[in-house]
């Protein structure tokens, strides 16, 4: 008998997309509103929605007890901030038909893994036979910022380009400090369950489209991958879209600070692609994970090394280092106020982890600061 392989799945061409275009994706928390615990409600708010001909991408995550909102194709920070709204208020008048809460947060601070509902589709369930309990433990909530590119290999560059400044995305975004209850100590504690998925972490460093190419033919062959979405990576390159993918942020409380981050990443990109300060390297790396660990554990109060020169700063100073060299783009790209909303919490070191913790400390019931989640989304 002759035994016809499979066929080994294509990465495709990387597809044409305006260079400095903006897509965001937002994972929500949806929660009761008796005790604030997560509620498994994301089938019928997506019902309500229908019923109701809302337009826009909403669509189910891996768990029951979460939505996913994103963005079209944006500029810039206005735009991104106004799509946001309109999604957000949608979703706002479903949920409360169904009498649920909706909120931001990079983790629900007290529920527990073992009662989430996967969510009932075929690549939902394939994942949880595929991973087990870290399926449901995978109920953690983030942002991703997707960026348009010019071609290929300027995508690979500008993605390893970012990948020094990915220590500033976790510690402006920070938002999940808490974990079944208890506080971790971090700031982001979120990425941690991230970290636990075999194909998480770095994207391998090449720099053009040629080797990539390579790289996934090679991954496709084990049939351990048979798309860019089985990669976890902190940055991974979306052929299908024209970008690059920037997954390490944790949901913000907020929309406003969720435009905030995305025109932050702009700013940065555009200063990568025009000026470019620096060519990545391998030995860029080297302090890649130190960094990463010290924006997770103490945000803008961790030390960040500079991955050329090696020296040793806090992270709240070399975001203020970082501004200063990307006045000039934030002007072209109208993103002064998103910037300006970075410099303030650089310099206060106020984040929405430690926003977090100061309600906490102030009513010092879970269930409250949740409640107040609920309120602080809008």
């Amino acid at each position: 008998m002759t035994v016809i392989p499979e066929a080994v799945p294509a990465l495709g061409d990387f597809a044409q997309s305006r260079p400095l275009t903006l897509g965001v994706e937002l994972e929500l928390q949806i929660v009761n509103t008796h005790d604030y615990d997560l509620a498994p409600c994301a089938g019928d708010l997506l019902r309500v929605l229908k019923q109701q001909g809302v337009e826009g991408d909403i669509k189910p995550e891996i768990t029951a007890s979460m939505i996913e909102i994103a963005t079209g194709i944006c500029t810039g920070h206005g735009q991104v901030l106004a799509e946001l709204g309109g999604l957000r208020d949608a979703l706002q008048a479903a949920a409360r038909k169904l009498n649920v809460g909706l909120c931001g947060g990079g983790t629900h601070a007290y529920q527990h893994w073992s009662e989430r509902r996967i969510f009932d589709t075929p690549r939902f369930h394939q994942i949880s036979e595929l991973y087990g309990y870290l399926a449901k433990q995978f109920t953690v909530f983030g942002q991703h910022v997707h960026i348009g590119c010019p071609g290929p290999d300027e995508a690979l560059v500008l993605l390893h380009g970012l990948s020094r400044y990915i220590p500033h995305f976790i510690a402006l975004s920070a938002s999940s400090p808490f974990v079944q209850g208890h506080d971790t100590g971090f700031q982001s504690a979120r990425l941690n369950s991230v970290f636990a998925f075999p194909l998480s972490g770095r994207a391998p460093f090449v720099l053009t489209w040629e080797e990539f190419s390579a790289f996934f033919a090679k991954m496709a062959r084990t049939r351990v991958v048979t798309s860019m979405k089985d990669f976890y990576w902190d940055i991974r390159p979306k052929p299908e879209y024209g970008t690059i993918e920037v997954r390490v942020m944790d949901t913000p409380l907020s929309i406003e600070r969720a435009a905030m981050l995305a025109a932050y990443i702009q700013c940065v990109a555009r200063y990568l692609m025009i000026e470019k300060p620096f060519r990545p390297a391998e030995d860029d790396y080297l302090v890649y994970t130190f960094n990463r660990f010290q924006a997770c554990r103490f945000g803008l109060e961790g030390t960040f090394v500079d991955p050329k020169s090696g020296e040793h700063r806090t992270l709240r100073d070399d975001i203020l280092a970082t501004l200063a060299a990307l006045e000039n783009h934030a002007m072209e790209l109208k993103a002064e106020q998103a910037c300006r909303e970075v410099r303030q919490m650089a310099e206060t070191g106020e984040n929405d982890a430690t926003w977090l913790r100061r309600v906490f400390d102030g009513c010092g019931q879970q269930p409250e600061m949740v409640r107040q989640q609920c309120l602080r989304w809008g």
